[in-house]
């Protein structure tokens, strides 16, 4: 087997002027410009995307879908802070990514961006209610109020104080939600959400973001497999060998 490496940081060349004046329009919260990414395997370099472009409207559902090792992860984990593109411009929420201390990079990922990841992600030791703590913490806001109102808006209420292991699927992911949701962050970031779910669980917790997207004016950026799960998206992306369909990702 090869081992799989991220190749050098990408680089920082300022991004073209938006509206706003640091590259960024103000209509969408997520904009990347001709972003690469390749991974060093052995000896060779194995791009994963090839000059992708998008742009994410606020408060837009936005579905990614293609089959396996086409990119989808990788972009998510590149506007999510949680890698970083080879070259290409990445803005989110007004904040040029690439340009980021590491620093300024956690800063963002714990106030602007909550992740939901399939297999939920949960810290066993912990309760429902303290998992949901966990990012409020790290912010310097721990609110146990506030966790107990976003496991009761999830269906929670008397789970608050079970362990992982003491929760279905279904019920640990509504924990990963309400944890996604503890900062109030305009963009959530989904990874195959119900790729571990049954079918009646995987269409309530979609059901769940479809509200949370309505009543919070969220923005949701999620990949999936199946068909049946992107008819929650306003838009549906279609990604293949790095590449987006172009006529599907200008945000128009």
């Amino acid at each position: 087997m090869f081992d799989k490496k991220p190749d050098a940081k990408g680089s920082a060349e300022p991004a073209p002027k938006g509206a706003n004046g640091n590259g960024a329009d103000p209509n969408f919260i997520v904009q990347i410009d001709d972003v690469h990414k390749s991974f060093v395997m052995g000896k060779e370099a194995v791009p994963a995307l090839r000059g992708v472009s998008l742009k994410v409207r606020r408060g837009e559902i936005l579905c990614l879908m293609g089959p396996s090792g086409s990119g989808k992860t990788t972009m998510l984990n590149i506007v999510g802070g949680l890698d970083t593109a080879s070259r290409g411009h990445v803005n989110v929420d007004g904040q040029n990514v690439i340009a980021l201390s590491e620093e300024k990079l956690a800063e963002m990922r714990r106030n602007k961006i909550g992740f939901i990841f399939q297999n939920f992600n949960l810290l066993s030791s912990f309760t429902a209610l303290e998992n949901v703590q966990v990012p409020m913490v790290l912010a310097g806001r721990r609110s146990s109020k506030k966790a107990q109102q976003l496991l009761a808006s999830v269906g929670l209420s008397d789970r608050m104080n079970h362990y992982p292991s003491e929760l279905s699927g279904g019920q640990q992911q509504r924990v990963a939600i309400a944890r996604a949701l503890a900062n109030d962050p305009p963009l959530i970031i989904g990874d195959e959400m119900t790729g571990d779910l049954d079918t009646e669980t995987s269409y309530e917790i979609m059901r769940l973001l479809e509200a949370t997207n309505k009543e919070r004016g969220t923005t949701i950026v999620y990949v999936t497999h199946d068909p049946r799960m992107s008819k929650f998206a306003h838009r549906v992306i279609q990604m293949r060998d790095g590449k987006l369909d172009a006529s599907d990702a200008a945000g128009a």
